[in-house]
Formats: C-alpha cells, sequence, structure tokens
C-alpha cells in the first residue's frame, strides 16, 4: 500500500493550499482550441514544467497534473488515443521534478470522458472502468501522490473513475464534482448526496471545482461541511468568478483580491484543502495564500446561522418533478 502522505497532511489540521487553472495558463502559452493539452506533456515540456513551478512559487502545496483530458475517449478526440500511458505518465513526471524538492504532493488529474454511461448513453459502466483504469496505471507509474478525479457531473461515471482508479493501483483517490445548475451537477447530483455517497465508496477527500464562482461554491461547501460524515475531509476549487468574452479572449472577473477573500471564507467554514479553477492564475494564488496565512489564527467557526442559499433538497426536487409530471398528465 502506497503512503497517504496527503491524509497526514490533512490530519495535521492545517488547510492546504492547492493550485489554479492549468488549461488557462496553457492557453496564454499558445495552446490552439484544437490540441490536446496532455501532448504538451511530450512536445513543450518546458512549458508544463514552467506552470506547475509558478505555482509552486505562488505557495501551492498541492500541484493537479495536465492530464486531465488524458483517457482514451478524451485523447481520441485529436487521433492520440494510442498514447494513454505516455502522454499521462510524462505529465505527472513533469511535476513530481519540480513538486518533490520543494515537498509539494502531485495530485493525477482525471477528467470526465466524455461519454455518456447506460442507462444515457453507449457506454457501459465495465467500459468505463477501464478506460479510467489505463489512465490511472499510467498515472500511479509517473509517481503521483493520489488521483484526483474532477469536474464531474454524473455519479455513474464517478463510480467507473474510482472504480478504475482501485483496479490499477492504490493509490489515495479524491473526488470533487462540479454542481453548476442551481446548485446541483448537470446530473442532478446535491452536495449532500455527493458526499455521503463518495464516503461509502472509499473516497476521504470530498469536494466542488469549477462552477460559477466564489459566491455559488459557498453554498455548496456549507451544504457539504452540513452533511460531512466522520473521517471525511474538504476541497473547494473554485473558479476566478465569472468568464467574460472580450473580442475573442475570455477572462475572468475574480480579482486575486476576491480568491483571497474566497480562501478565508473556506478557511471559516472548516474546507481542508483550498485551491482554484478556470481563471486561477498564480497571481490570485499568492493573494490566497497570502490571505491564509495571515487568518492561521482566527477560529474554524463552521456553519453558523447565516449559512447563505438554502440549498433545496433531493426529496423536494423530486416532489417538484413528479406534480409537474402529474400536471401534465392532467391537462393531457
Amino acid at each position: 500500500m502506497s503512503e497517504n502522505k496527503l491524509l497526514a497532511r490533512l490530519q495535521a489540521g492545517v488547510p492546504l493550499l492547492s493550485d489554479g487553472a492549468m488549461g488557462t495558463m496553457l492557453q496564454d502559452a499558445g495552446l490552439t482550441d484544437g490540441g490536446a493539452p496532455e501532448v504538451w506533456n511530450v512536445k513543450r515540456p518546458d512549458v508544463v514544467k514552467a506552470i506547475y513551478q509558478g505555482y509552486i512559487d505562488a505557495g501551492s502545496q498541492i500541484i493537479s497534473t495536465n492530464t486531465f483530458g488524458g483517457t482514451s475517449a478524451r485523447l481520441k478526440l485529436h487521433n492520440e488515443q494510442d498514447r494513454v500511458y505516455e502522454l499521462n505518465k510524462a505529465g505527472v513526471a513533469l511535476a513530481k521534478e519540480v513538486a518533490e524538492p520543494a515537498g509539494v504532493l502531485v495530485a493525477a488529474s482525471v477528467g470526465p470522458s466524455g461519454e455518456l454511461i447506460d442507462p444515457l448513453g453507449p457506454l457501459t459502466l465495465e467500459e468505463a472502468t477501464e478506460i479510467f483504469a489505463e489512465q490511472a496505471a499510467a498515472l500511479a507509474d509517473g509517481g503521483a501522490d493520489f488521483i484526483l478525479i474532477e469536474t464531474m457531473s454524473d455519479m455513474r461515471e464517478v463510480e467507473a473513475a474510482v472504480k478504475g482508479s482501485q483496479k490499477a493501483c492504490d493509490l489515495p483517490i479524491v473526488v470533487t464534482m462540479t454542481f453548476d445548475t442551481n446548485y446541483h451537477t448537470m446530473m442532478g447530483v446535491s452536495p449532500a448526496q455527493a458526499v455521503k455517497t463518495l464516503s461509502q465508496w472509499g473516497v476521504f477527500l470530498i469536494g466542488a471545482n469549477c462552477g460559477n464562482g466564489p459566491a455559488e461554491i459557498e453554498a455548496i461547501m456549507t451544504e457539504m461541511v452540513q452533511n460531512r460524515p466522520e473521517g471525511v475531509y474538504l476541497m473547494a476549487q473554485s473558479n476566478a468568478g465569472m468568464p467574460q468574452y472580450n473580442k475573442g479572449v475570455i477572462s475572468y472577473d475574480g480579482t486575486p483580491d476576491v480568491m483571497a477573500d474566497y480562501a478565508v471564507t473556506m478557511r471559516r467554514l472548516g474546507v481542508n484543502v483550498i485551491g482554484g479553477c478556470c481563471g486561477t492564475t498564480p497571481d490570485h494564488l499568492r493573494s490566497m495564500a497570502s490571505a491564509l496565512s495571515a487568518a492561521m489564527d482566527d477560529p474554524i467557526l463552521g456553519v453558523g446561522e447565516s449559512a447563505g442559499p438554502e440549498i433545496e433538497t433531493d426529496e423536494s426536487r423530486a416532489a417538484r418533478r413528479d406534480a409537474r409530471r402529474a400536471a401534465r398528465r392532467q391537462v393531457g
């Protein structure tokens, strides 16, 4: 069994700062929309390594690898499906080169496959599990400290990714989902459902990433804190505000100060790993690191009376859905 360095640091009780966006940084470095980011692990390793180093220099204690779209299903879109092992292992190895000397942990990023799993699509759970297992094996061989399954919406796909990772290696597994549809995932999963179900699968660090910015993720993490099973730690990686499209360029309206306030808010709630997602740069991380350092002696308050927007329960959503169907049948 691999040493669980992540759990050891979480048990120390001090919030950990993770990193920011990989895609944003690669695009700034010249990656076009039509290219597979993972190819740069071998084509432009200097650029990828510089991005990793930039986050470490900004204060990140965890960096995520450039392997988000590293499944064969995603790489197939670029006709690179035969390079799963090469590209994933290279992405982790580059991260280890700069992370190990700094004492920083390497999270092996695993994103959605882009395929729908039955009953919603043609891919079986077993086939999806093998797709993720292939990627996880390469990530483990590269030397990752843990597997980070992120930006998920469908619990069936999360199940496949978790099972595939467990089949391929003995690395710790972390899962974050994106709750960008009325505080639920696109597939209707609530934060409470996610944290309860994932903990039953042996996932000890659970959270949310991407989404619609710090205000939204505060409500999501509040619900996770309220429903956190014993022994479970929480992770938040918000986008740097909302994307703005101007003259062909996408930027985000979340300033470093905005993200610094968000980081302190997450700490106050009791979130254990705090970072950013789309639009978050080393400049944001520096402000977040500074703010967390300044707040290091402040108490962890958890959820108070003013807990932000109330998220509709799964039972309430189901009742509303059934009522709408009944109403349509009566009209018909």
